[in-house]
């Protein structure tokens, strides 16, 4: 809570101008705070000349540290099938795990899963947390929190890694409250802090504009959701070993299920453009939804898959599955095509890490020209039917 110390206050007005949040006003002349607009970020305190407002906060106990060991990530899968991202995790959560000197856990949940743990070992895992049990068949959130929450206070890892996606963003945030610590989602960088160990966790803030790198000091474990495509995995290798550890929970046997009747997946489901190496994107240059299809015909030819800057989504020229950028998917192809697209910050965060960007735009002070490996000054309606032709050649 904040308070003002009337008997030291003499309203001089210096916290009033300190104040981001128009949250202080001087009355007779006395400061009074409104506590709903009040974020207790602590400026006027240190404006004020008199010592005469306070920030009182609540005391908590402070945990040990040294008993919170390894790195954890939550390895996605649906019908058996492991995400992308977990790999992409393992990969960077071993580097983590190394600086920590410490082993990198994989914790699988699901029904008849056990023998995907495998597969994680050989992708990096020293070891395997696995809770095979029908009640976890198909994901509910409440359900698979209460596991990974469970298995969290038993082994107590100082590091929960997950993907940025549905599921993680869905049954992450119920983890971490329970567990009494901090969360940072959507990051797109992790690294250790030598000096005190801390999870350094990195992510776009303020639309996109700045980075922001994000600590959870005196809480563990730290957790954090991480973007797809933005990590790299390591290389498979079948003759890692590991352990596999199957743990039994007495309270999923005495819970009851919710029955799910059928799974329909929307159309925009069968569009993985996190999974193609070429992504051909248009943006709002292209002026009209069907000039698209000369971009899928474009697509095709390449062996990939049509994207779209959130302005074309926002049109509705395309549907949402096929954005790429910070509102969007983040992905990392072989090959980047941006046609008519002119590179707002928040697009770029998205598709950056492409392995080689080409931009065709007429503007040639257009921003995704800054980051594109090849550029082509011009008029998209004169240059992708070339490029179609040419192809078809």
């Amino acid at each position: 809570m904040i308070e003002v110390i009337s008997e030291k206050c003499v309203g001089c007005g210096a916290c009033v101008k300190a104040c981001a949040y128009d949250a202080i006003v001087i009355k007779d002349k006395l400061a009074e705070i409104f506590v709903d607009k009040c974020t207790l970020c602590g400026a006027c305190v240190s404006a004020c000349p008199f010592d005469a407002i306070i920030i009182r906060r609540i005391s908590q106990n402070k945990i040990n540290k040294d008993d919170f060991k390894s790195v954890w990530v939550y390895a996605e899968q649906r019908n058996g099938k492991i995400a992308s991202v977990v790999y992409e995790l393992l990969g960077k959560g071993k580097d983590l795990a190394v600086k920590r000197e410490s082993e990198l856990v994989a914790v699988l949940l699901g029904d008849k899963i056990t023998d995907k743990a495998n597969d994680l070992i050989e992708m990096g895992a020293d070891k395997v947390i696995v809770v095979d049990h029908p009640n976890l068949k198909n994901f509910e959130e409440d359900i698979y929190a209460d596991v990974l929450i469970e298995l969290s206070q038993k082994y107590n890892p100082e590091i929960i890694l997950s993907g940025a996606t549905a599921v993680g963003r869905s049954f992450i945030p119920r983890v971490a409250v329970k567990l009494k610590t901090g969360l940072t989602a959507d990051c797109t960088q992790l690294d250790i802090d030598n000096e005190n160990g801390n999870l350094l966790q990195t992510r776009p803030a303020f639309g996109g504009n700045i980075l922001a790198t994000i600590v959870t000091p005196n809480h563990r474990p730290q957790m954090s959701t991480v973007r797809h495509k933005v990590m790299d995995a390591m290389e498979r290798d079948e003759n890692r070993s590991g352990s596999i550890i199957e743990e039994t929970l007495e309270f999923l046997n005495k819970i009851e299920s919710n029955s799910f009747l059928e799974t329909i997946n929307e159309e925009g489901q069968k569009i993985q453009i996190t999974e193609s190496d070429v992504i051909v994107s248009g943006g709002r240059g292209l002026k009209d939804s069907a000039n698209f299809a000369m971009l899928q015909e474009l697509a095709d030819l390449l062996g990939g898959a049509v994207g779209a800057s959130r302005a074309a989504v926002d049109a509705g020229w395309i549907p949402y599955p096929h954005q790429v950028g910070q509102t969007g998917k983040t992905i990392k192809p072989k090959i980047y095509i941006a046609v008519g697209i002119s590179g707002a910050i928040q697009h770029l965060a998205g598709m950056q890490s492409s392995d080689y960007i080409i931009a065709i735009n007429k503007d040639p002070d257009a921003p995704i020209f800054k980051v594109a490996d090849f550029g082509i000054v011009g008029d998209l309606f004169e240059i992708v039917p070339k490029l179609i032709s040419k192809l078809k050649k």
